[in-house]
C-alpha cells in the first residue's frame, strides 16, 4: 500500500489542499470553500473527524473499505451525510488517481499534544467512533448535521478571530469536546441495536499495545516486541508482518516505534523527566530512549521540548 500523504500534524492536510491555517495544533477545514481537491491515501498521526455529504467510493479505512450504508435499516433514506473519525496511526482515504472532486462538509483535526491532560484525553476511551472496529459510516440525520455544522463554524470563528484573547485554547478545547460528545451521541443512536462482529487486525494490534502498558508489562519485559504482539493475535510473526506491511506500507516494528513515540511525546509534555519517560516506556537506559526518539522525530527529547515552547511562543506573540 502506497501512502500519498503523511498527516503528522493537524495542519498538514490543510496545507496540502490549500486551506487556511489558524492554529498550530488545530485545523478546521470547510470543503465547500476549498474547491476541487485530489484524492489522497493518508497516514494520519493526529485525531481527525471528517463530516461530508458523501465519501468517495472505495474509501480505504485500515485494511478494509469503509462502508457508507447504515447498519440499521430504519435509517435508510434519512441520512444527510456521513461521519468518520481517525486516531493517531490509522490509515484512510483513497489513492490519488489524478482526478479532482468538489466535496461538501467539514474536517476537524487536532494534535495529540493539544489535548494532553484535558477532559478530551480523559474521555477518549469512550469515543468508540475513533476505532477501526466501527468500519461502517456513521450516518447522520439533517438535524444532527445542522448541529455539527454550527459547531464547526463556531470553532473556526474562534480559531480565526480570537487567537490573542484570554482563554483561547481552553475555549477551543471545549468546542472540540462538545463536537466529540455529540458524535458519540449520534454513534450510540445508530449502533445501539447492533453488536460488533469481529475486529480488524489493526484495531486489535493497537489494543495489544495499549494493554501492554496499561497492564504494566513494560516493567518486567521492557519494550513491546513484534513476537509478543503476533502471539497475542494468534499469528506467526511472519504472517503478522505481511498483514501489517500490506495494510500500512511499514513493518510491525515501525508501527510499534511510532506508537511508543506518540506515548513518549505525551509523557514529555506532561512534565516528566527524560529518565522517568524512558522508564515508563520500558527502556533499560535513558540514552537508548533518546536515540530512538531522535531517529523517529529528528529531535532529541530536549530539542522537542524546546521546539514546542518556541511554537507556542510564536503563536501567542
Amino acid at each position: 500500500m502506497t501512502i500519498d500523504l503523511y498527516i503528522n500534524e493537524a495542519n498538514d492536510y490543510a496545507r496540502d489542499i490549500g486551506a487556511p491555517v489558524y492554529h498550530p495544533h488545530v485545523s478546521v477545514i470547510h470543503y465547500d470553500e476549498v474547491g476541487e481537491i485530489r484524492h489522497t491515501l493518508n497516514r494520519i498521526n493526529c485525531y481527525a473527524v471528517f463530516l461530508q455529504q458523501e465519501f468517495p467510493e472505495g474509501l480505504a479505512y485500515g485494511i478494509g473499505t469503509y462502508h457508507e450504508r447504515p447498519r440499521v435499516s430504519a435509517m435508510a433514506g434519512m441520512g444527510d451525510g456521513s461521519l468518520i473519525a481517525f486516531s493517531p496511526g490509522q490509515i484512510g482515504g483513497k489513492h490519488d488517481d489524478g482526478t479532482r472532486r468538489q466535496y461538501h462538509g467539514w474536517v476537524l483535526l487536532f494534535d495529540d499534544e493539544f489535548i494532553q491532560g484535558s477532559d478530551i484525553e480523559r474521555k477518549l476511551g469512550s469515543y468508540q467512533f475513533f476505532s477501526y472496529h466501527s468500519n461502517e459510516a456513521l450516518i447522520i440525520t439533517p438535524e444532527e448535521k445542522d448541529i455539527l455544522n454550527r459547531l464547526m463554524a463556531d470553532l473556526r470563528q474562534e480559531l480565526a478571530t480570537q487567537s490573542q484573547s484570554y482563554g483561547h485554547d481552553d475555549i477551543v478545547r471545549n468546542y472540540i469536546l462538545l463536537i466529540l460528545d455529540y458524535c458519540n451521541r449520534f454513534h450510540f443512536r445508530q449502533f445501539k441495536e447492533t453488536t460488533a462482529v469481529g475486529s480488524d487486525i489493526l484495531s486489535r494490534f493497537q489494543q495489544v499495545l495499549t494493554d501492554y502498558y496499561s497492564h504494566g508489562m513494560h516493567k518486567t519485559k521492557g519494550l513491546p516486541t513484534v513476537k509478543h504482539c503476533a502471539s497475542e493475535l494468534c499469528l506467526s510473526p511472519g504472517h503478522f508482518g505481511d498483514i501489517i506491511r500490506n495494510a500500512l506500507g511499514e513493518s510491525p516494528k515501525d508501527y510499534i516505534r511510532n506508537f511508543i513515540t506518540l506515548r513518549a511525546k505525551n509523557l514529555i509534555l506532561s512534565g516528566k523527566t527524560i529518565d522517568h519517560v524512558a522508564e515508563e516506556l520500558g527502556f533499560e537506559y535513558p540514552q537508548h530512549f533518546t536515540r530512538m526518539f531522535k531517529n523517529a522525530t529528528g529531535f532529541t527529547p530536549r530539542q522537542f521540548i524546546d521546539s514546542q515552547r518556541k511554537k507556542n511562543k510564536n503563536t501567542t506573540s
